[in-house]
């Protein structure tokens, strides 16, 4: 039953180690084009802002009618622009940083499988001298009794919901 057990669970790290693997790859990949989206936006907007500021130096040397008709253009073409820092300024805050932030989750759940394997591992071992046990002193109840209490002790310890 133990060893049903441990098979069982053995899949459930697979999957985990699987799980947390694809995590790892594509929210990385996410986050490198989410902020290089963001930073092309920032430009935009930066090329914006000259252009604006290349119009009012135009509409400077034109004639009364055509300086008021871009100074105009050129003001709401910058209110656009403060649209798109909110943008900049709203992607950044609720989509790359979130993001990153799965940068540090998925090394801590790296971390708790490395922690799970090698408990695994470490019992995997004592089972194995159990059954070492059982095959050399098979008529030795007392000897077998103890070590299978002291594993499903180390077990229940381990894993107390199970």
């Amino acid at each position: 039953m133990l060893r049903r057990v441990l098979e069982n669970r053995d899949a459930q790290t697979r999957q985990l180690q699987d799980a947390v693997t694809n995590v790892e790859k594509h929210f990385g990949e996410l986050c490198q084009i989410f902020a290089a989206y963001v930073r092309k936006t920032a430009r935009l907007r930066d090329k914006a802002d000259l252009l604006v500021n290349e119009i009012n130096v135009y509409a400077s040397t034109e004639t009364p009618n055509l300086k008021q008709g871009l100074k105009n253009f050129a003001d709401e073409f910058a209110k656009l622009q403060d649209y798109r820092q909110a943008e900049v300024e709203r992607l950044e805050a609720k989509v790359v940083e979130p993001l990153k932030a799965y940068g540090t989750i998925v090394k801590m759940k790296r971390d708790d499988l490395k922690a799970t394997l090698t408990a695994r591992n470490r019992e995997a071992k004592q089972l194995t001298q159990l059954e070492r046990t059982r095959q050399r002193n098979p008529s030795d109840r007392h000897v077998i009794d103890f070590e299978e209490s002291s594993t499903k002790e180390r077990y229940r310890n381990l894993y107390p919901l199970c």
